[in-house]
């Protein structure tokens, strides 16, 4: 039996997006030629590989069993089209940081394979990244993988990076602003912007859920999300709301940064990528990350999301 790459890639597609109309705009390819490369791959396998109805698409258990595999295939194929046409582009690796210098493991990497092409993006969120990654837009990402929902976290490497301080952006004049940390406990008389209204990093607004719900916060509604360090400032002063942040943000125009205190709430920063994807970029970053190994180092009396605990622990353990 020869299975086309083809009918493997549209497979893939349609499991990922579970909607034949997403799946074929993903492809650029007629929904019609869609149906029709489904109804001969599952009956070149002689089983259904979806079960579909007017209103879901699911993956039937052999569909389950033939997905793991198809990308495994899809990714060595395609890292051998690449070798053979010598044409294997740059590590494409949004660092989740906008408008920031690339992280210590990017620049670390860059020195461990000085011959190899790495471009950073700072467009900033993990759930965007993983979706430029289901499209190929993407190589690699950081963020917080344990605040993606199990059903995105598919198919994705997560490697420990650090664990990072959070912190408040305030306006200048916020009455927290005249603090030089902020305990837990003075920002429960404060509504927190855990950036509920941007779509690219609900990552984020997870954490600040998880937090709220910890220490008995208040979240603040939903906003248009700024997009860059200007509008940032131009958000804060519109609404006046403390962001989270993290402690090393910062070159936001009349904004200050107040780390959090009593105890020190922390975010565990991952690298994310696609299972089977091959580049020495990837393999330059990976060394890198292991020889920061910032994933480790926890400060004392400090308090983490027990789903981000639980990731670490396992990462660690293995």
């Amino acid at each position: 039996m020869d299975l086309h790459p083809r009918l493997l890639r549209v497979f893939v597609t349609v499991a990922e997006e579970l909607h034949f109309g997403r799946a074929a705009a993903r492809l650029y390819v007629a929904q019609q030629a869609l149906s029709r490369d489904v109804r001969r791959l599952e009956e070149q396998l002689g089983q259904a590989l979806f079960t579909r109805s007017t209103r879901r698409v699911e993956l039937t258990p052999a569909g389950a069993r033939l997905l793991s595999g198809a990308r495994r295939l899809l990714a060595l194929h395609d890292e051998l089209v690449a070798e053979l046409s010598g044409a294997r582009g740059p590590l494409l690796v949004d660092v989740n940081m906008q408008g920031h210098e690339p992280p210590q493991s990017l620049v670390r990497a860059r020195e461990l394979a000085p011959g190899v092409e790495i471009l950073a993006r700072f467009h900033g969120g993990l759930a965007a990244g993983v979706a430029a990654m289901r499209e190929g837009r993407l190589d690699v990402s950081f963020g917080r993988f344990a605040g993606l929902p199990a059903s995105v976290r598919k198919g994705l490497v997560q490697v420990p990076v650090r664990l990072d301080a959070l912190a408040l952006l305030v306006p200048e004049g916020h009455p927290l602003a005249a603090l030089e940390e902020v305990p837990l406990g003075a920002l429960a008389e404060f509504p927190l912007d855990a950036l509920a209204g941007n779509p690219a990093t609900t990552e984020w607004t997870d954490l600040g859920e998880r937090l709220a719900e910890e220490f008995g916060l208040t979240l603040a509604p939903p906003h248009a999300p700024p997009v860059g360090s200007h509008e940032m400032g131009l958000y804060l002063q519109r609404h006046r709301e403390p962001v989270l942040a993290t402690a090393k943000v910062g070159g936001i125009p009349g904004a200050v940064v107040r780390p959090l205190v009593d105890p020190v709430p922390l975010a565990l920063e991952n690298l994310v990528f696609p299972e089977g994807l091959r580049h020495p970029g990837l393999d330059a970053l990976l060394q890198a990350v292991t020889e920061i190994g910032g994933a480790g180092r926890r400060p004392p009396h400090s308090w983490l999301p027990e789903a981000d605990e639980a990731l670490l622990r396992r990462s660690l353990s293995g």
